[in-house]
């Protein structure tokens, strides 16, 4: 799981210089004053909700819109995509709009996390509810896109923030990276929690539904049928109650937050004094080699795991003959990664990063290879989900379906062709590009010891958290 995404990273251009005129004394005062665990703990909980429902929907949208709202393919991919073309928009706007936001009693960020609640709670509880039969397609269409995208919005409110919160806990930088350990510690914690829940609310209804096919002619009982209307009407009905229950969970982690942590005045650094255009930052960044080395790798790398993340319940249901069963297999996934974190720390400690990344990635190559070539089989499906848990990066998009309807008991072998195909080649394609153009970036373990030496030398290095 990557804890915390380039899109979502602390804004660098949340300005100090319209803090209060005494931020400078205070903040000396603050080094002085370690943190306390409880702020710490507090902090890191209200990291929960991010991680927690983009997992939920990044397992579960896809197979929902499918299987339970029953939407065509086309309609489905498009409220994927449109969703997460209009979050790549968003994250850049609330982060002006947080970076110009003047200080209020409880500070500058807390005041957003807290406003946007509400909104993300209730739209994403309104992304799984379903609406009537009734409604026209294109209506049901434009209700999941709404819902979506606005959840989208209310979650880039909270979360850009919260991201930058780091920076003004008070301490000093030791008490600040215990405090992101603590927060990735609850995150990882977090996305059992929303995946888990979720899973084992509707993964047993999935299974029931399977089920209600009728096998003389291969599809579902008509929808008339009393059999299959309770089956459908239970897994919706349970898709909102665990809608409800991660809500409440989001719901007191932001309490949590509030209640525990007083946003602090950060230090007056010449990057708050500081005020260059938007584009002409966003041209600085874009145009430094390195970085740009690293957001094409990271891109092909996400795309990769969110093709696998997206399909991966509804391949288990409807190629894999593992119906009421892929629940199990996401929980068992991301179990697995959340324990080989500590190995992955030391391996990235003694043979750097750029080998920890090119071992970790190659893991997940033949586990994807197997899953599409085993079908019925759930405990080799076990020993392949313990092996890409290992290297799992857990984002979100959803491929369009070649001829898949709702009402098939058996999807034509068009749909399985293209399941295997975006399940395993996609994927590997896309991580071994990622791979490659990991292979040319120009910073090595050795480039970054040389470069923190030389800044060192110059007077250039931050120590403490403070400019040197």
């Amino acid at each position: 799981m990557l804890p915390d995404s380039p899109r979502h990273a602390p804004l660098p251009g949340l300005t100090h210089a319209g803090d209060s005129p005494g931020a400078s004394s205070s903040h000396a005062e603050m080094q002085l004053t370690p943190l306390p665990f409880c702020r710490k703990l507090c902090y890191a909980i209200g990291g929960a909700p991010y991680q927690m429902t983009g997992n939920a929907l990044g397992f579960f949208l896809q197979i929902f819109l499918l299987d339970v709202v029953q939407l065509e393919p086309f309609h489905s991919s498009l409220i994927l995509f449109l969703g997460r073309a209009w979050d790549a928009v968003t994250d850049p706007a609330v982060g002006f709009l947080v970076s110009k936001s003047p200080r209020r009693k409880f500070g500058k960020l807390i005041p957003w996390i807290v406003s946007s609640t509400p909104f993300g709670v209730v739209f994403y509880c309104l992304v799984w509810s379903t609406p009537s039969d009734a409604m026209p397609v294109s209506l049901k269409f434009l209700w999941y896109l709404t819902t979506y995208c606005f959840f989208q919005t209310s979650m880039t409110c909270y979360h850009v923030p919260y991201s930058s919160l780091t920076m003004f806990l008070g301490g000093n930088q030791r008490d600040r990276d215990s405090a992101t350990a603590y927060r990735m510690g609850v995150e990882v914690f977090s996305t059992l929690v929303g995946s888990g829940i979720q899973g084992q609310i509707v993964g047993r209804y999935h299974a029931s539904m399977m089920k209600s096919c009728s096998v003389p002619n291969g599809t579902r009982y008509n929808s008339t049928s009393l059999g299959l209307t309770d089956t459908l009407e239970n897994t919706r009905r349970a898709y909102v109650i665990a809608s409800v229950v991660l809500g409440s969970i989001y719901c007191m982690a932001c309490l949590i937050l509030f209640l525990g942590v007083k946003e602090q005045p950060g230090p007056l650094s010449p990057l708050g004094k500081t005020q260059l255009p938007f584009f002409h930052s966003l041209r600085l960044i874009l145009g430094h080699q390195p970085y740009a080395w690293l957001l094409c790798g990271f891109l092909f790398m996400s795309l990769a795991f969110q093709i696998a993340q997206g399909i991966f319940a509804f391949f288990c249901t409807h190629a894999a003959g593992l119906a009421g069963k892929f629940q199990h297999l996401v929980l068992i996934m991301l179990v697995v990664a959340s324990l080989s974190i500590p190995f992955w720390q030391w391996f990235l400690v003694h043979f750097g990063k750029k080998t920890a990344l090119f071992v970790g990635l190659s893991l997940i190559i033949p586990a994807l290879i197997v899953i599409t070539l085993v079908s019925h089989n759930f405990l080799v499906f076990v020993f392949m989900v313990v092996l890409a848990g290992c290297s799992l990066a857990v984002l979100y998009l959803l491929p369009c379906f070649a001829g898949y309807r709702a009402s098939d008991c058996t999807p034509n072998p068009s749909v399985i062709l293209t399941l295997r195909i975006l399940m395993a080649p996609v994927p590997i394609t896309l991580l071994l590009i990622a791979m490659a153009i990991f292979c040319f970036y120009p910073i090595d373990e050795e480039r970054r010891k040389q470069m923190r030496v030389e800044m060192e030398a110059t007077g250039h290095w931050v120590k403490d958290g403070n400019p040197g």
